[in-house]
């Protein structure tokens, strides 16, 4: 009887011992300076992950307690990117521009390599194409794909006829599919041409009845022909955090397409001010037309910043002065935007705009999608929508990103092993 008592006594010591080998960190990034707005974390901590989640924050971790470490020191460690604005349901079906279209992009060849965890595509599937688009990109991808239903029932298919159709805009049956789908994050009105609130009012309907934010292309809201002012747009129909994207487009001339955030002699419209204090999200959106520093640094200089940074992405804005998230964010840095509201601007921010508050963070517990960045200092030049120059000092590169717990890009291999390792 006493063999037997001493026996269970070493099994249980080899179990508990053997559960404590069998359970180390699986990825500890360690030195690296962290920057996690909604924690209120700027300064040099370890972050460790363990089954796909955040399991510790700390100033120290025991680097012998994780499988593998990655040697952060000199880098910036935040939260992975979520990009608020982009085109992503792809597909091989000619003159749909947005919608199953050759023009919008997969979004995993195009997220990580800039630190993107997350993607939100802007408004390319309406109710009636939604469960395609969920089947195709949603379901396949890697990326966490979350979207802005179409109040047009078609999505994004092509601004004219398809996108001036209001018999297609219909409030009830975009309520269900947003009701259905937790992936549906807003619903997004963009290029109606028309002169008439009806369309905007609809898109306001479904953010009320389904709780979800309103994103608005500038569209032909403000057109330099249009009685639909802005001012109206922003006071009377959109509620406290709706979006209005495509905040540096526009012509402050008073000549262009739409109206823009810039009077005529150049100063920022009160009005833009206001509303913004009054909680209305303003979005960079800055794909390949709607983003240009005859704007953007008069506006910046006077102090109106982005709440939140995107990119809308597709193949006019990706090979033109777009190229991807981090090149907007870094043309947002080389501005005079802090590096700590960068970063909130898109990770914690856009994760409370669309109601996602377990995304944007480094919480314990909560998904391990992490980026890792590289502040370069040399000579750079960004280009805007017109494709002209400014040059610049400062560039964030993504060195590391992990999603789910899962490194996905590794530029230069931090976090493996050297091919002559033993």
């Amino acid at each position: 009887m006493k063999k037997c008592y001493f026996l269970l006594i070493a099994l249980g010591c080899l179990f508990v011992a053997g559960t404590a080998v069998a359970q180390p960190y699986d990825l500890l990034i360690k030195g690296g300076h962290v920057i996690d707005p909604k924690n209120q974390i700027n300064g040099v901590m370890d972050v460790a992950i363990q089954n796909g989640k955040i399991a510790a924050v700390s100033q120290s971790i025991d680097a012998t307690q994780s499988k593998r470490v990655v040697n952060a020191e000199g880098l910036y460690v935040t939260p992975g990117l979520i990009d608020l604005h982009g085109h992503h349901f792809w597909g091989t079906v000619p003159d749909r521009y947005l919608s199953n279209s050759f023009t919008a992009l997969p979004p995993d060849g195009f997220t990580f390599r800039a630190g993107v965890t997350t993607a939100a595509d802007a408004g390319g599937a309406g109710w009636r194409n939604f469960n395609l688009f969920k089947e195709q990109v949603i379901d396949r991808s890697q990326t966490r794909v979350l979207a802005f239903i179409n109040i047009l029932g078609d999505g994004m298919r092509g601004v004219m006829p398809y996108e001036q159709d209001t018999t297609d805009m219909n409030a009830r049956l975009t309520i269900i599919a947003a009701k259905q789908h937790p992936e549906i994050i807003g619903v997004k009105i963009a290029h109606y041409r028309g002169v008439e609130w009806g369309p905007y009012q609809k898109a306001a309907e479904v953010g009320r009845a389904a709780n979800i934010p309103v994103m608005v292309d500038l569209g032909g809201a403000g057109d330099s022909d249009s009685p639909l002012p802005l001012e109206t747009l922003f006071t009377k129909v959109l509620r406290p955090g709706d979006i209005l994207t495509h905040m540096y487009g526009g012509d402050h001339s008073g000549h262009g397409a739409k109206e823009g955030v810039l009077d005529k002699t150049g100063r920022v419209k009160p009005y833009w001010v206001a509303a913004q204090k009054n909680g209305l999200i303003f979005d960079v959106g800055h794909g390949g037309g709607s983003f240009f520093y005859e704007v953007a640094a008069p506006a910046t200089q006077q102090g109106f910043w982005p709440n939140t940074i995107s990119t809308d992405l597709h193949t006019g804005s990706m090979n033109a002065g777009m190229k991807d998230m981090l090149n907007v964010v870094s043309k947002m840095l080389d501005l005079g935007m802090p590096l700590e509201a960068v970063i909130e601007a898109s990770t914690w921010k856009p994760a409370q705009v669309i109601h996602r508050e377990e995304l944007g963070n480094l919480d314990v517990g909560g998904e391990a999608d992490v980026a890792v960045f590289s502040l370069q200092k040399g000579k750079f030049g960004y280009l805007d929508s017109s494709l002209n120059k400014k040059e610049s000092d400062v560039k964030l590169q993504a060195e590391l990103t992990i999603r789910a717990g899962r490194v996905v890009w590794d530029l230069n291999g931090i976090a493996s092993k050297s091919w002559e390792a033993r």
